[in-house]
């Protein structure tokens, strides 16, 4: 029986595991998405604050320059990967019925693609 041994209560090397096992890279996603917003806020206000111009113009000049565009872009997209990994949680903690659980992470995904998609629109064509 020695080489015959059965896993106990599913403990071992062979154990099955489900669920919310993404733990740390998650975690480490939501901070430095975080840190990624909060330092783009930071810029952003000061940009602005120092330019004085406090009209569409001044808003306008500074997303027209294309480096701004895609900061912008990059931060938004983390801002959406935020967001992912937020409601995945939630609906993996709260939902128990697989085909619901299913059907709302996949409306989060759609609704997270079109968001990205308007976003791009609104900065490409300022």
């Amino acid at each position: 029986m020695a080489n015959n041994t059965k896993l106990i209560d599913g403990i071992g090397p062979k154990r099955l595991v489900v669920g919310a096992h993404y733990g740390v890279r998650d975690w480490l996603a939501q901070r430095v998405t975080a840190v990624l917003m909060a330092v783009y806020t930071v810029v952003l206000l000061v940009w602005f604050f120092s330019a004085g111009n406090f009209s569409y113009e001044g808003w306008a000049s500074m997303f027209a320059r294309q480096w701004f565009k895609l900061l912008t872009m990059v931060v938004f997209l983390g801002l959406l990967y935020h967001a992912w990994v937020g409601m995945r949680n939630v609906w993996m903690d709260y939902i128990k019925p697989t085909m619901l659980r299913l059907v709302l992470q996949m409306a989060t995904i759609a609704w997270l693609l079109i968001c990205a998609a308007y976003a791009a629109q609104i900065l490409w064509s300022v």
